[in-house]
């Protein structure tokens, strides 16, 4: 039985062999080069054991790469071709990391360099804009038109506006368009001065009409012959800023705005004298102011009554004597004789008896006199010239709410207590003097003691976990750990697998004894447990070691012709055969 099975062993392993040889012979002949290289592959664990390691590591690496890579954010948008290109070049030569936006049309940068580079290539001049300012006339060729050097000046003066409004902060890019005034000898013919403005401004900004405004008179003064009312301003989209400045409403954007201002003015003068008193939670002021923006001048002249004679400043006097009668008047060589009046005697010894001092002329002698006198005075004029001042508050109304006072009681509570009428009073008092009240202006003041609705505004800290640094550290965080959960995943899923597959020392089947085979083993097994069985009797507890052992080798060598069937069924198949045909 021995020899049977030896030579049964030696014919299976040579027909085993065999057969493999030539399965293997024809599976070369009629497999692929790839499949080759599979089998190839297959038969050396270790090197897929590498490119599992490799691959593993790759991808280990990448993410952590992703992980490491710092923020990107935009440095510049919507740059033309000229500066985009001197802008790479310069952070080629930096050594500073780059990317494009999705549409090319931002350049960005890490975030944690983005206000350096902004420092350092502004004091190079970039980016240098598309507008060319007046230097374009430092480039003018010799000997050029006077066509050329207009239309080159007037290009010059339109990028230096451009840029002088793209420096403000709400505006990104401008673009001018200048038609400059075209003097002439005849008026008819003459063409005033025209501007016209496209603003592109940042997403999210708008300008105010105080801004419009000054770019309009910006772009006047900046111009010869150019009035306010002849610049249009338009933005991107397409919406026309100038037309309030143009207009000249009666209420603009600046005198609402300067209305704001005195209200928030008094409004603070009367929060903070009483915050002091009653605490910055427990106190609400609104104030509205009526002002008069209309424009007023005032010119009177007025005369005041005639002065008293003698205070009277005489300003003119004409005296007039005129004589008319019989006698000459006085005439003849200078002297006592021709300077005595007419009619009297040339002494007065030879006077007629009667009173002294009085003269007796005969009626025809003196015929007619005339004497005029006119005096001219002062009189008082006075002459006034009133402006009105621009802005000035006509009325001002003041609402106060005052909170409830906080107090414990007997008790040891909280309780909110209403003021007394003295402490409003003075309350009032404090109000009126803040804001300056007239009561010739009609000024009013309105205090009220009433409980807020909230009284206690608790002051409560940000949570710590909800602060942007430990939201960054976290997402920072969150990423290294996204890395080591796709690392571990990897080893545990693929590369242990793996690794444990192809490491594993191989089960090596029990080395059979010359002229003994599995056959043999079997058969010498079953014989031996044949006579344990009979011996069982006599010493059973003796033989129960071996008997273990003898039915595992039993279990190993059925296991393994169980495997070596389900791998090469063909082979078993042989084996079989030549057993049967040696048993005929």
């Amino acid at each position: 039985m021995s020899e049977i099975g030896a030579t049964a062993g030696r014919q299976s392993n040579t027909t085993q062999s065999a057969s493999r040889s030539n399965s293997t012979d024809s599976d070369a002949k009629s497999s692929s080069p790839t499949e080759r290289l599979l089998k190839q592959l297959r038969g050396n664990p270790l090197v897929i054991l590498l490119i599992a390691g490799a691959a593993s590591i790759a991808v280990v690496a990448a993410l952590f790469m992703w992980a490491s890579s710092p923020e990107y954010r935009v440095l510049y948008s919507n740059l033309n071709e000229a500066d985009g290109g001197r802008i790479i070049a310069e952070l080629d030569s930096r050594a500073v990391p780059y990317q494009f936006s999705a549409g090319g049309q931002a350049l960005l940068v890490p975030s944690d360099q983005i206000h350096t580079l902004r420092l350092q290539l502004a004091e190079q001049g970039l980016p240098r804009g598309g507008n060319v300012g007046l230097e374009l006339m430092d480039t003018q060729a010799f000997g050029i038109s006077q066509f050329a050097e207009q239309v080159n000046y007037q290009r010059g003066l339109e990028g230096e506006l451009a840029r002088s409004m793209e420096s403000l902060g709400p505006v990104e890019r401008v673009r001018v368009h200048l038609s400059l005034a075209k003097p002439s000898v005849f008026i008819r013919d003459r063409e005033p001065a025209k501007a016209s403005v496209i603003l592109t401004l940042l997403p999210g900004r708008v300008l105010g009409e105080g801004q419009v405004s000054a770019i309009v008179h910006m772009v006047s003064s900046s111009v010869p012959e150019l009035a306010a009312q002849d610049v249009t301003i338009v933005d991107q989209n397409g919406r026309l800023l100038s037309a309030d400045t143009t207009r000249g409403s009666d209420l603009d954007g600046t005198q609402l705005e300067y209305i704001a201002e005195v209200e928030r003015s008094y409004q603070r003068r009367i929060e903070h004298i009483l915050t002091p008193i009653l605490g910055s939670t427990n106190v609400r002021a609104q104030v509205a102011a009526q002002i008069d923006f209309s424009r007023r001048e005032q010119t009177s002249e007025r005369y005041g009554p005639n002065q008293p004679p003698n205070e009277a400043a005489v300003r003119s006097r004409q005296l007039s004597l005129s004589f008319d009668g019989d006698d000459p008047l006085a005439s003849g060589i200078p002297g006592a004789l021709s300077n005595s009046p007419p009619g009297t005697a040339p002494s007065p010894i030879n006077q007629p008896d009667g009173e002294e001092g009085e003269e007796e002329v005969p009626p025809e002698a003196l015929r007619s006199l005339r004497q005029e006198d006119v005096v001219n005075y002062e009189v008082d004029r006075s002459v006034e010239h009133v402006q009105q001042r621009l802005g000035q508050i006509e009325r001002l109304s003041a609402a106060v709410v005052v909170n409830y006072r906080d107090v414990i009681n007997d008790e040891g509570e909280l309780e909110r207590v209403a003021l007394t009428d003295v402490e409003v009073a003075q309350i009032e008092r404090l109000v009126r003097q803040a804001m300056g009240f007239s009561q010739v202006r009609g000024d009013q003041v309105e205090v009220v003691n009433s409980p807020f609705a909230d009284t206690r505004e608790e002051m409560t800290e940000t949570v710590w976990w909800k602060q942007p640094e430990t939201l960054a550290m976290a997402g920072t965080l969150g990423r290294y750990l996204l890395v080591a959960l796709a690392a571990l995943l990897i080893y545990l899923l693929i590369l242990r697998p793996l690794i444990k597959r192809y490491t594993q020392p191989p089960v090596t089947a029990p080395t059979a004894t010359p002229g003994r085979t599995l056959s043999t083993s079997v058969g010498d097994e079953d014989d031996e447990s044949d006579d344990e069985a009979e011996g069982d009797d006599d010493d059973t507890y003796s033989d129960k070691p071996k008997r273990r052992r003898k039915t595992s080798l039993y279990e190993h060598n059925l296991n393994d012709l169980r495997e070596m069937a389900q791998e090469d069924p063909r082979m078993v198949a042989m084996i079989i055969r030549s057993w049967m045909n040696n048993n005929e």
